[in-house]
């Protein structure tokens, strides 16, 4: 069976998207054109800016996906990579806080979308 292998993130401006992804997750796109900048994330797997989709964020659309990055570590290892990323001026949701799957945090990116660290399950 099929299995999802591209991720799209719509945003509004992909230079700038292309800026903030590369900056936060420390990594360099497999290439980039005015609206379509994909990032390999794991063999055959792409997380993609997309600005072909942007007329549909509105000024302030429901949220209902997040951007998932689960690390290993004890909580403290959440708490530094929060840290470091609020020290690059990063727009917070929620600051690290304890939930059922663990220490976990939310913050956005420039167009909104919701970014989450939590631990491995």
């Amino acid at each position: 069976m099929a299995t999802p292998n591209l991720f799209l993130i719509y945003v509004t401006d992909t230079e700038r998207a292309t800026k903030f992804y590369s900056d936060l997750f420390d990594m360099e796109p497999v290439m980039i054109t005015p609206r379509y900048v994909p990032f390999s994330v794991a063999p055959g797997v792409l997380f993609a800016l997309w600005s072909g989709g942007a007329e549909a964020l509105a000024e302030h659309p429901p949220r209902t996906s997040e951007v998932g990055l689960m690390i290993p570590g004890a909580a403290s290892a959440v708490d530094s990579l929060f840290a470091e990323w609020a020290k690059k001026g990063v727009a917070v949701v929620n600051e690290p806080y304890d939930a059922v799957f663990g220490r976990t945090f939310v913050i956005t990116d420039p167009d909104g979308n919701l970014i989450r660290v939590s631990p491995i399950d």
